[in-house]
Order: C-alpha cells, then sequence, then structure tokens
C-alpha cells in the first residue's frame, strides 16, 4: 500500500495544532536580533523547573549532553575514577550507556522487570564497591519504580540519576519525574512529548550546586567569560528553540491525557488476542511516549500494519543493550566482575548457563509501537484496532 491512513507521528500536524501561536514566538526571536543565551532561554527555564517542583533547569544541546554533563558535573565533584560504576537498564536507547561513557565513567548493564523498567530486584545482582549512580530510565513514559530504588539508593550510599528523556509530565508516588534523584535529564527531540523544532535538551536539579557546575561544563568550561576553569564543552539550548518550548509546555498535561485516552481505547479494543498490553492495562502512570505492545509475531504483524491496512508502526528497540556492538568491551568487563556470559546468540549457551538480560532481550524481540499521539482520533485508533483483529484472524 502507498499511502499510509494512519501515521506513526505526524510531526507537521502536529505542531501545526499550536500555529499560530509557534510562528509568531518564532519571528519575534528573528526579530529581536538574540539567538542565544537570551530571556527565553532562561523563561522556559523557569517554567519548566517550576512544572517539575525543582529550583533548576540548565538548556543544553540535546539529551545526549544533559545526561553526560550530569554525570561528568558529579564525577567532578566526588573525585571518581574510570572504575567508578553507573548501572543501566539493558533496555533502552543507547544514549543512555554513552553518557556514562562519555563522561568517563563505567556502565554496568541490569536486566529490566516485565514492564521494561529497572527496579531494585534487577540492579541487586549488579551492586559493587565500585557502583556509584543508579541511572533509572523511565522508559516509553513509564516510571521506573522511584520509591523502591529511592531506598536501593540510599542504603548503598549511591547516587539515583534520572534518564527522563521519554518522560515528559509524568508523576509516580505524587510526585513529578525529574524531581526524585539528584538530577534527571531530559530531551526535546522533535517526536517527544514536549518537543523543539530541533535538538533540545536540560538539566533539572534542587541542587544549586550541581546546576552551576552543569551550566558552566556546558559553556566550555567558563562561568566568567573568557576564563576557563573546566574542560567543558558547548552544549546550549538556543533561543527558538526555547520559545517553541514555551507555547508548547502550557498544553503538555491536556496532550498526556489524550496519549493516555488514545492507550485506553487500544487496551479495551485489543484485549482478548494474543497479544500483551503494555503494563497489564493500567493506563494510570505512563505519558504514552510509546505504546509498547508486545507480540511473539511482531515483525509479521508489522508488516501485515503497512502493507494491507497502511498502518505505520515502529520499534523500540529491536537490540538490547547487551548485543550493541559498540558496548561489547564494557560488557564483557562486566562478565569478567560478575562471571556470565552476556552473549546474545542462545545457541551459544548450554542449558546450565543462566538466561543473561532474558527480559531486556524478550522487549527487544516483541515489542512494536503503535501509532499514539495528541491528535490521534478515535477512527484512527480503530483503524489500527480492527487491522491488529485482521492480521489474527487471517492466522486462524
Amino acid at each position: 500500500m502507498s499511502t499510509l491512513r494512519v501515521p506513526y507521528f505526524p510531526l507537521r500536524e502536529i505542531n501545526g495544532s499550536f500555529e499560530p501561536a509557534l510562528s509568531h514566538a518564532i519571528s519575534d526571536v528573528v526579530k529581536s536580533g538574540w539567538y542565544l543565551r537570551g530571556h527565553r532561554v532562561a523563561d522556559f527555564e523557569a517554567d519548566f523547573a517550576a512544572s517539575i517542583g525543582v529550583s533548576h533547569c540548565i538548556g543544553v544541546g540535546n539529551g545526549l549532553d544533559a545526561l553526560t554533563l550530569t554525570l561528568q558535573a558529579l564525577r567532578e565533584r566526588h573525585g571518581w575514577t574510570s572504575d567508578c560504576e553507573v548501572i543501566v537498564p539493558a533496555m533502552t536507547f543507547v544514549a543512555s550507556a554513552l553518557a556514562v561513557v562519555r563522561a568517563g565513567l563505567t556502565p554496568v548493564l541490569a536486566d529490566v522487570d516485565e514492564r521494561c523498567v529497572m527496579s531494585a530486584a534487577t540492579v541487586l545482582p549488579h551492586l559493587s564497591e565500585r557502583s556509584r549512580v543508579l541511572l533509572t530510565v523511565h522508559l516509553y513514559g513509564l516510571p521506573a519504580p522511584m520509591p523502591e530504588l529511592t531506598e536501593l539508593a540510599r542504603e548503598h550510599g549511591l547516587l539515583l540519576v534520572e534518564d527522563a528523556a521519554q518522560a515528559h509530565g509524568a508523576v509516580i508516588g505524587g510526585k513529578p519525574v525529574g524531581s526524585w534523584g539528584v538530577a534527571a535529564a531530559f530531551s526535546f527531540y522533535p517526536g517527544k512529548n514536549l518537543g523543539a523544532l530541533g535538538d533540545g535538551g536540560a538539566v533539572v536539579t534542587a541542587d544549586a550546586e550541581l546546576a552551576e557546575a552543569v551550566r558552566r561544563l556546558a559553556n566550555y568550561g567558563s562561568a566568567t567569560k573568557y576564563l576557563h576553569t573546566d574542560l567543558g564543552v558547548n552544549s546550549r539550548l538556543d533561543e527558538i528553540q526555547a520559545a517553541a518550548l514555551s507555547v508548547k509546555l502550557p498544553r503538555l498535561e491536556a496532550d498526556n491525557q489524550r496519549r493516555r485516552e488514545v492507550a485506553r481505547a487500544y487496551n479495551e479494543a485489543l484485549r482478548g488476542l494474543p497479544v500483551s498490553l503494555p503494563y497489564d492495562g493500567d493506563t494510570s502512570l505512563s505519558v504514552f511516549h510509546v505504546y509498547p505492545l508486545r507480540c511473539d509475531r511482531r515483525d509479521a504483524l508489522q508488516h501485515f500494519l503497512r502493507e494491507e491496512a497502511g498502518v505505520e508502526t515502529l520499534i523500540h528497540y529491536p537490540h538490547a543493550l547487551p548485543d550493541q556492538p559498540a558496548l561489547q568491551p564494557f560488557l564483557e568487563k562486566q562478565a569478567a566482575h560478575e562471571n556470565f556470559l552476556g552473549l546474545s546468540d542462545g545457541e551459544q549457551h548450554t542449558e546450565d548457563e543462566p538466561s543473561v538480560f532474558s527480559v531486556a532481550r524478550s522487549w527487544a524481540a516483541t515489542e512494536l509501537s503503535l501509532p499514539i499521539h495528541p491528535l490521534m482520533s478515535d477512527e484512527d485508533v480503530a483503524c489500527v484496532s480492527n487491522a491488529i483483529r485482521r492480521f489474527f484472524e487471517s492466522e486462524i
């Protein structure tokens, strides 16, 4: 089928729903002649920090930089060496692990639970005397179990850092995501629940000293012009992106609520089919950046939806972190310390060997992201759901 009936994420239409305010805001920046480090960035930083309930927000170039700069600032504050470890969930976008490496620390992978987030139970086997940080990822828009991870971090003297790149506006235990750890990193990639018109990111924290360090590192290691106290980088949120985000931020809660409504509609329509609904059908916590359906015949279903129904889907993600070639040296180092094999080819394991990262790898093999966004109509949901039903009926 050449024409898509239901695209995965119609970005042009979504941005168009913010018009004319979006274009007016950008035009104002262009006419102002001030494009970096101006009042629009400062205003957005203040508003975004307030929405999370923390006192500091530092706009940076992207989500990867947000994580990297946070970890780098913590490393320098505490004098950590390259052998100090950051525990990362085995199922997430690769940036979560890349940030650890870029910050000069060592990533240690931990499996995820059945909801595809890190938990105390999945972390415990990987704690060591070198552990320094729990890097929890609120994957697909679902908050990780922060109360238990907070207690685990306290018991073991660890710092808790949140990768909230996919969870803008999510809340758990009455506290917004981003307010639980010593700091949190957000991405404003255009496809996020709160998306810019290009790359952008932010670090949020209640720690004034950490905020100052991150801001300094993001500005060439300089707090005073032409005086550079640290080996920093150039990572800044610009005025145009900040202006666009300021237009979108007030609608975030309503947009997230529509995502939950779409998720509930999917759950009702797909119940009883041989698929796994996300979070056993619970839509109360996630802001559904992704609606992660699981299906043993994922690839065949994806092909059918596109070719027979004109429904676009994606996979988040087809490879778990232990199967990323770039991370193999770190996995081998972890295996040497923990006495396990991290091989991805099941035929290379014997029956007596433990199944390593089995839940993360199961998600990688079965996850299919259905279209979900604030403009999605009930008719769109029905089109997708009916097509999935037709796929399974054709299998009978």
